[in-house]
């Protein structure tokens, strides 16, 4: 899993490629809990991402809920349609923003 981050004034942006699961979502909780200082909006780019387990479904939940805490948006741009299905199955497509 490769993690880019970025942050323009109060938006943190983050791309994902490879696979978030069990394995790898240690890695992007890490990084919410320690970049997420002032941020009122979080953008993920799932471009890259080939696929996403029930683990990293849930860090994506719960990422949406910090923000709700704070008045900001969690927004899900290119999210390929394979991982969208996932979304999709699981119901989340209708609770998160996938753009």
């Amino acid at each position: 899993m490769i993690i880019t981050e970025s942050r323009i004034d109060k938006a943190l942006r983050i791309t994902l490629e490879g696979s978030l699961n069990a394995v790898t979502t240690p890695q992007l909780e890490a990084l919410l809990r320690t970049s997420l200082d002032g941020i009122t909006e979080i953008v993920f780019d799932l471009d890259k991402l080939v696929y996403i387990s029930s683990a990293g479904l849930r860090v994506l939940y719960a990422a949406k809920n910090l923000m709700n805490k704070v008045g900001g948006n969690l927004l899900i741009y290119h999210v390929r349609p394979d991982i969208r299905e996932v979304f999709d199955v699981t119901g989340l497509s209708k609770v998160l923003t996938l753009l």
